[in-house]
């Protein structure tokens, strides 16, 4: 029996093709003989009590290989599978003896780490009491990003290690670039033809039949709802300049319109951006290579373009930053290396509560220098020069991605500590904004810093104010040039560390938004000295203190 899948080619879109080739699977491996064998429904049921057990295993920091997981999880088991959907941070609950199949799905964070929930299960893999695992089959899908080093390197770990432990690869690990939903559908269909006895992998053929376009919004009469790959196109209501005069950094604070758009948020969600690259380094490319921007050319999806559009719209110009191309390269050859323009995350900076049918967002603006040539950010700088680039009417598309594991917690007493430098207060100005609006009773502490008070303190007016009306506790500032020594937001928390260690016996649920390679690296650290320094750990026991934070969802992290 083989299933087959839709063709990249195919005139869907991605969560069509997700959608159909998922039902396809289901069609072709729930009922033997294929369709049209006339099962029952007695039949399927038999089915599916003999398909058997099949976990999904999610290791993620931003929760899209959760969001896959579930759904993923659903369609198997519409197809009689017995399925069953775990975060990583639960392996301690999981009898491993009495697991057959592992679908494992995980992201990695920055170069080459596991995700947050992800590394004490690897810790355990990787350690001496790491149990026998040959009695299961296993498949991994690993998400990453090509722009890094060490791309999809925690997959790749996971996929060694379990080989190692005995367990059977039942299908090949696919590893992911930053545009996964297809590829992702292709490893889930090709899983369940394996373990379903089919043969054919994700590369089956659908049919030599060109498949029929979906009916368009005219004939359907149903637009489909805005999302990743439908942008919704959010007018600009606002993009003003945070920093004070002489400061160092541009950060801005970017106001949308969402209203008719039916995009729904929550506080800790972000927000995908899907920016255009600068006209002016689209014309330097031009420029360089010769060419005028006329030429034809094919873009990633298939879908046909002129060079100007593909260069402005849809591709990535990253290997153009540091040498630009030779004359002589033809409109193909330039584009070819290229891959697709990826939408930019944000973390929202506003609750729907406070301010409803808008979204705000925090927005860093990148400029630099590379070998003497002015660069820009792609996307903070696509919405900071938004309204001159766009005319009188600015429209910048957006989508919701949610972020189920960033979320305040579910009873509004509990106490939260929120440890936020820089833009990295996003998520924080929303928490507190929720807190406001709905009158939680708990108590809130933030730990904010940035380069000078007083051209770098943001949102400082509006911080004051919650102050005073009592829904912002204590707040603990770090400028790092305001005197001789650097002071960051970790040696603040140090001073702190007697009232910190009461706030978390009382319950306090700890969040870090910001950079991911030093501040909240750093953070971290701190929080195991603070167990030892005033709590009295050692160090082993401090490390089994911000285990357990974890896995209790007390420890969350936005960092990027």
């Amino acid at each position: 029996m083989h299933i087959p899948v839709i063709p990249e080619n195919a005139p869907f879109s991605e969560s069509q093709r997700l959608w159909l080739n998922g039902y396809l699977a289901g069609l072709f491996s729930g009922a033997q003989g294929g369709p049209g064998a006339g099962s029952t429904g007695a039949q399927a049921s038999s089915q599916a009590l003999s398909a058997g057990s099949l976990r999904f295993l999610f290791g993620t920091q931003t929760g899209g290989c959760e969001i896959l997981a579930r759904n993923f999880a659903k369609d198997a088991k519409k197809q009689g599978f017995q399925t069953s959907v775990s975060g990583m941070e639960t392996f301690t609950e999981l009898d491993f003896s009495k697991e057959t199949r592992l679908a494992l799905i995980t992201s990695t964070y920055g170069d080459g780490d596991m995700p947050d929930n992800a590394q004490a299960f690897w810790d355990f893999l990787s350690g001496p009491q790491a149990p026998d695992l040959s009695h299961i089959e296993f498949s991994v899908l690993a998400l990453g990003d090509t722009g890094y080093a060490k791309f999809c390197e925690a997959g790749k770990k996971f996929d060694t290690r379990l080989a190692e432990l005995g367990a059977r690869r039942v299908h090949d690990r696919v590893d992911c670039d930053a545009d996964y939903e297809t590829t992702a559908a292709g490893w889930f269909s090709g899983l369940l033809a394996k373990i379903s006895g089919g043969g054919a992998g994700p590369e089956s053929p659908l049919s030599s039949t060109p498949a029929p376009a979906p009916a368009s919004v005219e004939e359907s009469g149903v637009a489909p709802a805005y999302g990743k790959n439908r942008p919704f196109p959010a007018r600009l209501k606002t993009s003003r300049r945070l920093n004070g005069e002489g400061s160092n950094k541009e950060t801005r604070h970017v106001e949308l319109v969402l209203e008719g758009s039916g995009l729904e948020y929550e506080a800790g969600d972000a927000l995908g951006v899907m920016p255009k690259n600068c006209p002016a380094f689209v014309e330097e490319i031009l420029h360089a290579a010769g060419l005028g921007g006329d030429e034809a050319v094919m873009l990633p999806d298939g879908r046909p373009s002129t060079l100007h559009s593909a260069l402005l719209e849809s591709l990535d110009l990253k290997p153009f930053l540091s040498s630009l191309p030779e004359k002589g390269l033809s409109a193909e050859a330039l584009t070819a290396p290229l891959r697709k323009l990826q939408p930019r995350l944000y973390s929202i900076s506003s609750s729907p509560k406070a301010h409803p049918g808008e979204v705000h967002l925090t927005v860093g603006v990148v400029r630099y220098e590379l070998n003497g040539r002015p660069r820009k950010g792609v996307c903070s700088t696509f919405l900071s020069e938004f309204e001159q680039r766009a005319g009188a009417e600015p429209r910048v598309p957006v989508f919701v991605h949610r972020s189920p594991h960033f979320r305040l917690p579910a009873d509004p007493s509990v106490p939260v500590i929120m440890v936020g430098p820089g833009t990295g207060i996003a998520p924080f100005r929303a928490f507190l904004e929720e807190r406001q609006t709905t009158a939680a009773p708990g108590k809130n502490w933030l730990f904010f810093g940035d380069q000078r008070r007083r051209t770098d303190f943001l949102y400082d007016d509006q911080l004051a104010a919650l102050s005073g009306g009592g829904y912002l506790h204590r707040m603990d500032l770090a400028f790092s040039r305001d005197q001789e020594e650097r002071i960051y937001v970790q040696h603040r928390m140090l001073e702190q560390a007697e009232e910190l260690w009461r706030w978390f016996g009382e319950g306090a649920h700890f969040y870090v938004c910001g950079d991911a390679s030093r501040m909240a690296k750093d953070v971290d650290a701190t929080l195991h000295q603070i167990a030892q320094a005033a709590g009295g750990c050692s160090p082993e026991t401090a490390a089994e203190w911000v285990t357990a934070l974890k896995k209790e969802k007390r420890y969350l992290r936005d960092v990027y």
